[in-house]
């Protein structure tokens, strides 16, 4: 209502009554010509009471006009209307118009004449005096976590935004937060700012309280051997971590299982409640160790009548090394296959040849010792020793063939069937040559003829000959050198006692220091060379012993070699 008093006749002009409180009511001056200064103050009086008494920097109610998609439309009883961001409402799109809210007025205007309201710190304010209250009483209340922002929650405090760090969610980190928006839990109020309308809450802090609580009773309850309940709060490579009741105890991964558990998580999983046993306490350092297998019965008492000796069981390949084999027999029992009980007849250079991790095997028990918790096992048992058969497949005096398949500083071995080997000794390779290395004679992959000489099953030996298959040319070679008999031969070795002659045919002689017919030497290395020519006479010949005794009677010139000093005509 606009009353102007600018154009009243100045025969009414009266002592004019007293300016209104609001700037804005004007008075028009032709209504003094109508009316009387009595009856212009009463209508000013009227129009007043039309305008709500309201100031700024109170709460004040209003009533919804209109909800927009951005805004809430108040009317607070003035002269335009006011708007109040529609995320400022928790539930804006349930308002309807007549609705009555309570809103703080900031400004009756603004630069453009509306009225500057906010829900956010009405809110603020009905509830600042009751969380002030909390704070200085050190209370704890109730809350809402609503949304994850940088660095932490935001929290719903009695209809107010209150700020969570992500440090005070709980006593460790929390590795996935989406998981607990929309759960209420008590809180801590430990930072307040009215000013900036800023309230600072944690939770770790009454956890803390709780667990010092728990913690204390637990300390006198708490023996070493009692069972109890837990909650499984982490599982690391190493083991688990079991919440008691306000004291977490390691359950170690060897304390999970008699078995092998290869990780934690095959056995527990977080959240879960699981019954252990306490194995020991240290309060000093906070540690409490926990067992889950002490639970279970002790799988090695009586074994050695479970697994009898000779008993043929089946078991998974659990582990392997260079001596062998780990094979689970059951949970807590595992037995060892040693390499040398793989197989009667391979070499086995490295287990993993035989047998791989995950394989299901058959065995034998071999022996038992349940002091030790040790279990032997053989996997060549279960199959008949291809050995015992030898002995009759291979007599004595039986002529065979084989292929040589590995040559050293002793002899070759003769495969003579798959898996099964010979050897023939150095010794057993010519009747004539003296053989130093194995590689004078044979060569790994020739096929040679052999004579069984002996089969040991026992010890799996077989002892071949080489020179047996073949006849002996020493039963002839006394014809075919006749004592007297005049030969020319080259040094093959030099020895201490004398030299020895290569005669040709693989036959050695043997010419003795005394017969060399070199004067005044100590050892025939001074003066004769291997590969020297000389000319020799027969002496002896011994097909017993299989020697033949040699004399040096001329070292021809033209070897290369000086001809050595003759001994006197009395040698």
């Amino acid at each position: 209502m606009l009353v102007d008093t600018e154009n009243l006749p100045e025969s009414k002009s009266e002592t004019p009554a007293p300016a209104p409180a609001h700037s804005h009511l004007r008075v028009r001056s032709d209504l003094h010509e109508e009316y009387s200064s009595d009856e212009i103050a009463k209508m000013t009086e009227l129009y007043e009471g039309t305008l709500s008494n309201i100031e700024e920097g109170e709460i004040v109610k209003s009533k919804v006009l209109r909800v927009t998609d951005t805004a809430v439309i108040l009317d607070v009883g003035f002269k335009s209307e006011g708007a109040v961001p529609i995320d400022e409402f928790k539930d804006a799109r349930s308002l309807k118009e007549g609705d009555e809210v309570e809103v703080f007025l900031e400004h009756l205007e603004d630069q453009e004449g509306a009225v500057v309201l906010s829900k956010k710190k009405a809110d603020f304010m009905r509830v600042w005096e009751r969380i002030r209250e909390a704070h200085e009483k050190d209370e704890a209340v109730s809350g809402t976590l609503v949304k994850k922002i940088k660095g932490g929650v935001v929290v719903d405090l009695m209809g107010v935004d209150a700020f969570l760090p992500g440090s005070q969610i709980a006593l460790r980190r929390v590795p996935n937060i989406d998981e607990l928006l929309g759960q209420s839990f008590e809180f801590k109020i430990i930072k307040l700012n009215k000013r900036r309308r800023n309230i600072v809450v944690s939770r770790r802090v009454l956890l803390e309280a709780e667990r010092k609580t728990k913690r204390d009773v637990l300390m006198k309850e708490l023996q070493v051997g009692q069972v109890r309940k837990g909650i499984v709060k982490n599982i690391t490579d190493f083991g688990a971590f079991i919440d008691l009741g306000g004291v977490d105890g390691l359950l170690h991964i060897t304390d999970m299982s008699y078995g092998r558990v290869s990780h934690p998580s095959e056995m527990v999983h977080i959240g879960q409640e699981v019954e252990v046993k306490v194995l020991d306490i240290d309060w000093e350092r906070e540690r409490i160790s926990l067992g889950l297998k002490q639970l279970q019965p002790y799988p090695w008492k009586n074994v050695a009548a479970k697994y009898p000796v000779g008993t043929r069981v089946q078991g998974k390949v659990v582990s392997i090394t260079n001596y062998g084999a780990f094979v689970e027999l059951e949970p807590g029992i595992e037995g060892l296959v040693h390499i040398s009980e793989m197989s009667w007849t391979r070499n086995v250079r490295h287990p993993s040849k035989i047998v791989s991790i995950g394989e299901t095997i058959e065995a034998v028990v071999l022996k038992v010792d349940e002091t030790e918790e040790k279990v032997s096992l053989g996997m060549k048992q279960t199959e008949e020793d291809p050995w015992m058969a030898l002995p009759q497949k291979y007599p004595v005096g039986m002529r065979i063939k084989g292929k040589v398949r590995n040559l050293t500083s002793f002899g070759a071995f003769v495969e003579i069937e798959p898996g099964i080997d010979g050897l023939i000794h150095i010794s057993d390779m010519s009747w004539t040559k003296r053989v130093q290395h194995p590689s004078e004679v044979v060569k790994k992959g020739d096929e040679v003829e052999v004579l069984i000489l002996n089969v040991d099953a026992e010890n799996k030996r077989i002892s071949l000959g080489l020179k047996q298959a073949q006849e002996d040319p020493w039963l002839r070679i006394g014809e075919t050198y006749p004592v007297g008999t005049d030969l020319r031969g080259r040094v093959l070795r030099l020895m201490d006692k004398g030299v020895v002659v290569d005669l040709g045919h693989d036959i050695e002689g043997f010419v003795p220091m005394s017969q060399l017919g070199i004067a005044d030497i100590q050892n025939p290395a001074d003066a004769v060379k291997e590969g020297q020519a000389v000319e020799l006479k027969v002496l002896e010949v011994d097909p017993i012993h299989h020697r033949i005794v040699l004399a040096a009677t001329g070292w021809p010139k033209d070897e290369g070699a000086q001809e050595p000093a003759k001994q006197d005509d009395q040698s």
